[in-house]
């Protein structure tokens, strides 16, 4: 009889291979026109690849796996549901950085997470213009491409290199928010804020230490869901504004690090929009 433990580590190498598929059928298409679809703002955008590459990857998985359920993010704005049960989960973000994709910005991802028990045992983030393959499982470590990845460690607020995004929504209220939230990072000061385009490459980043901490306004499951467990099995943390693990289908999300990004939110006083349905604000450490 398999072990329940060796069952999910043989979800996770297929959740590897499907995204390796996933990631050559991206990279053809970013050498073709585009075909580009507007959702919920001008800058909230969705093209025929997304919708393909979902579709391929929840087809894959279910031709395998039958029993297990699915939240995916063109699904979901397809209008189907999103209930996160206590069943096999996979959650799908086809292409993480769709922008990017429509601009041929060499940042484009496929996120790949999967939970049990509402709780997510592995992720796999497949950078795949840069062929890097960032893989976590609980318990167990995340690596990129077979290298071990370590969070940064950054005490010093002032020392420490922060990725963000400006996000999709136009709201001119939204915008002055996440203005104002870099204006207080920029003049504490910190080394320097960047914005790949993708919250889970950013995320990665993170994890491998290339980034000291992540925040960002109006995430979903879907984009951070894979690349959460990464961050923490590479020794960060991801909490929301209670305190709490990070691994809920809705989040709004505060960041509680090493001690002095700890204070970060306090002390710096970093906002959230109250209307989002979805916030999420996170720094991660080295585990002391």
């Amino acid at each position: 009889m398999v072990k329940m433990a060796d069952q999910w580590q043989e979800c996770m190498e297929f959740a590897v291979q499907v995204a390796r598929k996933a990631g050559a059928v991206i990279c053809a298409a970013l050498k073709e026109e585009v075909s580009i679809m507007v959702k919920s703002s001008p800058a909230d955008l969705v093209t025929a690849t997304d919708q393909k590459v979902e579709e391929m990857i929840i087809s894959s998985i279910k031709e395998k796996y039958p029993t297990h359920s699915f939240i995916g993010e063109e699904s979901v704005a397809a209008g189907q549901g999103s209930t996160l049960t206590d069943n096999a989960t996979w959650i799908i973000d086809p292409i993480d950085g769709t922008t990017n994709f429509v601009h041929r910005f060499p940042f484009v991802a496929v996120s790949i997470g999967f939970a049990v028990n509402k709780q997510v045992e592995f992720g796999v983030v497949y950078s795949c213009v840069e062929d890097k393959m960032y893989t976590g499982r609980k318990g167990k470590g995340a690596y990129c491409n077979g290298q071990k990845l370590q969070v940064s460690g950054q005490k010093d607020i002032t020392k420490s290199m922060i990725v963000t995004e400006l996000g999709s929504n136009r709201d001119p209220e939204v915008i002055k928010i996440v203005l104002s939230n870099m204006e207080r990072l920029l003049c504490i000061p910190i080394h320097g804020i960047r914005a790949v385009g993708t919250a889970a490459v950013n995320m990665c980043l993170v994890a491998t230490g290339g980034a000291d901490a992540y925040y960002e306004m109006g995430i979903h499951c879907w984009d951070m869901a894979a690349a959460a467990v990464i961050v923490t099995e590479a020794g960060g943390v991801v909490l929301d504004t209670n305190g709490v693990c990070y691994m809920h289908l809705k989040w709004k999300c505060t960041c509680r690090s090493s001690p002095c990004l700890e204070d970060l939110m306090i002390q710096y006083d970093l906002k959230h929009n109250k209307d989002f349905t979805e916030d999420f604000i996170f720094l991660c450490r080295r585990r002391f």
